[in-house]
């Protein structure tokens, strides 16, 4: 069956070219120009992808994706914003979505984010069937299940979101292991393109705050100068 994707979007020209790109990659786009009404129509069922802008006339996309997280099933969400501000990509990943991108933006790199996306879903669903076969990865003062996809720092659960999990996870199981902000875009994003390196950061950052005592003094994920960044051994 074809994949639907819900896309959530008030200008017509952006949203146009969304559902025509969508359409291309043979997925089925179902189109909404409020916040209110495609939360309503997302929770009439069978979506596969949100693709959400932030600023929406009767319900903002920030509220919408914090409506969507609240529920059981996992969906993912790809934030479109006109805003380049840092705050504005951290709350749209505080509210739970799994990537943004920021307007204007290429029909390639939106068809990239989109392939990800469902490379990752169908990656968590493969990795499902053998769950019970997964086993703990535990470091002093970490403990990730990566079965249940929880996380513990000193004994304290910690709420990550999915691309924080498989963040962490991707360091946590290569401790030492030096990743450069390309390098980590192609393998836990599974896209890279040229000048967005800063949503590495952005997620790094979010990371850094949920798991480490002092962000600016962090234990777990060093900043190597001019390089990247590593778990430490």
């Amino acid at each position: 069956m074809s994949r639907k994707v819900l896309i959530i979007e008030d200008s017509p020209g952006i949203a146009d070219l969304v559902r025509m790109q969508v359409g291309e990659l043979g997925m089925t786009p179902v189109l909404c120009d409020r916040g209110d009404s495609g939360l309503a129509r997302f929770h009439e069922g069978g979506i596969d992808l949100v693709i959400l802008d932030l600023m929406l006339p009767g319900l903002d996309g920030l509220s919408v994706c914090r409506e969507i997280r609240s529920g059981p099933d996992y969906v993912p969400v790809l934030m479109l914003t006109a805003k380049t501000t840092e705050l504005d990509r951290v709350l749209g990943l505080e509210m739970g979505a799994d990537d943004y991108l920021t307007k204007p933006f290429s029909v390639a790199e939106l068809s990239a984010r989109i392939k990800a996306l469902f490379r990752r879903v169908d990656a968590m669903a493969a990795r499902s069937g053998s769950a019970a076969e997964e086993v703990e990865l535990q470091v002093p003062g970490l403990r990730m299940d990566p079965a249940r996809r929880r996380v513990f720092v000193r004994d304290r659960e910690v709420e990550l979101t999915a691309r924080e999990f498989d963040l962490l996870w991707h360091f946590a199981s290569q401790p030492g292991r030096v990743f450069s902000r390309t390098q980590l875009l192609d393998r836990v994003w599974g896209y890279n393109h040229e000048g967005y390196e800063h949503t590495v950061n952005t997620h790094i950052n979010r990371l850094r705050g949920k798991i480490e005592t002092d962000p600016s003094r962090p234990e777990f994920i060093e900043t190597v100068w001019g390089v990247g960044y590593r778990f430490r051994e």
